[in-house]
């Protein structure tokens, strides 16, 4: 499978819980619950071997069909970047697809995808932190090759970080 990452899920779809990998332990640790009454649009995780801006992983939306489950390991093909911003700056998230799921087959960038459902993530994004009193501003979208250009940017960095 060319073009192929593999993201960790870490919060699944529908969950008003924010949920982290914690690298000491190496369990699943519940971050916070949303002051919202909102929920994931997509499973939210990160990608493997991989270093944002931020010093985190590479954060990854998963649209599936069916949510996942905290600490799953689930093959992705990136179509598509969400370019944004909150309190503690640039935070770009990569939208992929489910490598292994034949529904999403056709789906190689995110002109391929329904226009509402991209709309759906933008307005979670830009409200999901308002009652916490923290700002978000959604800056845009990029469709596939600007999202493996951010993947790649992040691998290096991560290589950088950790040599072998």
């Amino acid at each position: 499978m060319a073009h192929v990452l593999h993201a960790v899920v870490e919060t699944p779809k529908g969950s008003r819980n924010k949920f982290e990998l914690d690298p000491r332990t190496g369990t699943i640790r519940l971050d916070r619950v949303l002051y919202s009454p909102l929920h994931y649009p997509a499973d939210y995780g990160f990608l493997q071997d991989t270093l944002a801006e931020d010093g985190d992983h590479l954060d990854v939306l998963i649209l599936t069909h069916e949510p996942t489950f905290p600490g799953c390991l689930v093959p992705v093909r990136p179509v598509g970047l969400l370019d944004m911003r909150d309190e503690k700056g640039r935070d770009q998230k990569v939208l992929a697809v489910p490598a292994v799921d034949p529904r999403f087959r056709e789906v190689q960038d995110i002109s391929d995808l329904p226009r509402h459902l991209l709309l759906e993530v933008e307005h979670f994004f830009q409200v999901y932190k308002t009652l916490e009193a923290k700002e978000t501003e959604v800056v845009g979208w990029q469709g596939a090759e600007g999202a493996w250009k951010v993947v790649q940017s992040a691998r290096e960095r991560y290589r950088q970080a950790h040599p072998s």
